[in-house]
């Protein structure tokens, strides 16, 4: 009889152990680690206590062999220990510039990465860490733009801001504009505007009669396609009374 409920316990035993083992089995793996990957780290005082914090832009790429990032944030760690976090839009390439851009004599973070589609645009954000408050500065807006292709062969341009206007010859791409149906003997077949591109990036530059660094903002002008480029608006912002001032506009055609 004892070996009998011996037997039994054994075998109640080991089908009690297959059991547990069963569950572990069927339960969930742990997620694995995701391809986070370290851009650069910066070593810069972005919150005014004139001690050095450290600034680490991470990234995860869209694949493990890709250059494309799909996720791209920076962790920022102060000198008094407090730790930040700032998301970013993916990209090419990816990097932050310090500069005082809202001249209250502290750092900004101006960060930028090429989206890597035609026309050379950048993602770009600007914010400031002042006394360890994360503040989304802004970047300027858009120009006012008024273009569209003119009969002969000519495109006007005006830039409403600075009550700008140029006219650009273009007869150099007749037989395009023709072939496109643009043109018919130099008449326009209907009325068309130009193409009007975003701002392509921005770059700190110095603002004659201010003191510190404004930005200066590129914007492309197109014609039938994006990569029949016009010319270049160049414009120049000064960041005054909380705000993005424009300060004069540049134009450049391409012929």
């Amino acid at each position: 009889m004892r070996k009998e409920l011996l037997f039994a316990f054994g075998a109640f035993f080991v089908m009690s152990l297959h059991a547990i083992a069963g569950n572990f089995s069927s339960e969930p793996l742990e997620k694995q680690p995701v391809n986070e990957m370290t851009v650069n780290v910066y070593k810069k005082d972005v919150t005014g206590d004139g001690k050095k914090d450290t600034i680490t832009l991470k990234a995860v790429p869209f694949s493990p062999d890709a250059l494309f990032l799909k996720q791209i944030w920076a962790d920022i760690k102060t000198s008094e220990g407090s730790e930040i976090r700032i998301d970013y839009e993916g990209g090419y390439e990816p990097k932050i510039q310090f500069v005082d851009l809202n001249h209250d004599g502290i750092k900004d973070m101006l960060y930028s990465s090429a989206t890597g589609g035609s026309g050379g645009l950048y993602n770009v954000a600007l914010h400031t860490l002042a006394d360890n408050k994360l503040v989304d500065i802004g970047l300027p807006e858009p120009l006012t733009i008024q273009a569209q292709f003119e009969d002969d062969y000519q495109a006007s341009i005006s830039f409403v801001d600075t009550n700008q206007s140029y006219t650009v010859d273009l007869r150099d791409r007749k037989e395009d504009y023709d072939r496109l149906g643009i043109y018919t003997d130099g008449t326009l077949n209907e009325p068309m505007e130009l193409m009007v591109l975003p701002y392509a990036f921005f770059e700190p530059t110095k603002i004659i009669g201010k003191s510190g660094k404004g930005l200066k903002g590129y914007q492309q002008i197109s014609g039938a396609y994006k990569a029949d480029g016009i010319g270049t608006a160049t414009s120049y912002w000064y960041y005054e009374n909380d705000q993005w001032n424009l300060i004069k506009i540049k134009w450049k055609a391409n012929n």
